[in-house]
């Protein structure tokens, strides 16, 4: 053929047949990349949400137990009662004794503040659901503040050496030169009537003095929606004010427990003393022969004389009520709390008749370390495909190039309020 002639259609055929080839191996490596750009930025996302969500958790575990640090009764809340509970606590939608929920939590510490004394009602006076009260200024309050910088609308933790707590809010400022703070129970339930001093009973003050102070308690759980596919991280700060949402499109939320296999001992301080601590944690047991008693001089746990819910009678003297756990003998490392450790009593205060009011399983006082496992997913359906392994939720994706798969987390907090003896 002649070159003037042109191309035959064999040859057009030809050259078309690696045009299109090419072409198409072009579009092929294309594609994927098209696919991995649409899902950077939902990748950063996701990321993003993962960070908020444990810096989030982590401030507030890592100060939980955190008490008073100055005054009368200063020192880690773990020697009262347990700061770290697995349910949700507070003035709205509070859970029953003995719940345990593993994508709940509940942290209370003393945060950074002046509002830390004691109550000065007379004894015999006790605080009901709504009723008034009063406090020293003491050393610590700020300077000629009879109130010790307690204002409306404060979350107040009212608490004693006996293992009972309670959270109020300041609902009003009746007088401030008589000390005078109106409040209102936080819960629906006022199971034990705190009193300003029992310094008729023996030592250590069983209910007296009684600190009132300043309190963060703050609930995290997981809010899921069947219906559409997704979840948040909710944060509840203990009050009246609704929940609101700390991180979106969370679809796993789980907490495990690891805590101290030796029960409370004491520690050897002699009951006699009025200066404390007694015990290496937990709620301090009435001195032998005597009950902790109510502003009626009645019973106020149904415990036995010198006992409470970490400590029993046996053959005259004050031992652990709860075992030893693990390996045994004195062992220190850590053992995961299960759900049946944690829902079996003893109860704190409730008594040997079971858990009433706001009490808790006693197993919580040895709580040391908690750990956190987050799972979020892809805000886009269009980048999530059939619910498997890497989709909790399944989405619309049929092409695996543009799969975004959920992204996990998992981290430990030491509280280190609830470690201070290790």
């Amino acid at each position: 053929m002649r070159r003037e002639h042109g191309f035959s259609i064999l040859e057009m055929i030809v050259s078309m047949g690696v045009m299109l080839a090419v072409t198409g191996g072009i579009f092929a490596v294309m594609n994927p990349s098209q696919g991995t750009f649409q899902t950077q930025t939902e990748v950063s996302d996701l990321q993003q949400r993962l960070r908020v969500a444990s810096d989030t958790l982590y401030k507030d575990l890592v100060m939980g137990g955190g008490g008073a640090y100055q005054g009368s009764m200063s020192g880690s809340l773990n020697y009262a009662f347990a700061a770290i509970v697995p349910f949700r606590s507070g003035a709205v939608g509070q859970d029953p004794p003995g719940t345990f929920k593993t994508d709940t939590i509940t942290i209370t510490y003393v945060p950074p503040t002046v509002a830390q004394t004691t109550l000065s009602d007379n004894p015999g006076n006790s605080l009901t659901n709504s009723s008034e009260t009063k406090v020293n200024a003491e050393a610590g309050c700020p300077a000629g503040d009879l109130l010790c910088g307690f204002k409306e609308g404060m979350t107040l933790l009212i608490y004693d050496s006996t293992g009972h707590s309670d959270t109020f809010t300041v609902t009003q400022i009746q007088d401030i030169n008589a000390n005078n703070v109106k409040l209102q129970h936080n819960s629906d339930q006022l199971a034990y009537e705190f009193l300003a001093d029992c310094s008729s009973q023996p030592a250590p003050n069983p209910c007296g003095s009684t600190k009132i102070v300043q309190a963060a308690s703050y609930s995290y759980y997981l809010k899921t929606d069947a219906l559409n596919k997704t979840g948040q991280l909710m944060f509840y700060d203990g009050g009246i004010g609704a929940d609101v949402p700390v991180v979106d499109n969370v679809v796993g939320l789980t907490f495990k427990y690891y805590g101290d296999p030796q029960p409370p001992q004491l520690n050897g301080n002699p009951l006699s003393n009025t200066i404390g601590p007694w015990t290496t944690y937990g709620p301090t047991p009435p001195a032998l022969g005597t009950q902790v008693k109510d502003h009626n001089n009645n019973a106020a746990d149904g415990w036995a004389a010198g006992e409470n819910c970490v400590f029993k009678m046996d053959n005259g003297q004050q031992v652990p009520r709860l075992p030893v756990l693990g390996a045994g003998g004195t062992t220190t490392t850590l053992v995961e709390l299960t759900q049946a450790m944690l829902t079996d009593g003893p109860w704190c205060p409730g008594g040997p008749n079971g858990a009433i009011g706001n009490a808790w399983d006693a197993d919580l006082l040895r709580v040391r370390k908690v750990a956190v496992t987050i799972r979020v997913q892809s805000a886009n359906a269009a980048l999530r495909g059939p619910a498997n392994a890497l989709f909790t939720n399944g989405g619309t994706s049929k092409e695996g190039s543009k799969w975004l798969p959920d992204q996990q987390v998992t981290f430990s907090v030491s509280p280190r309020n609830l470690n201070l003896g290790r």
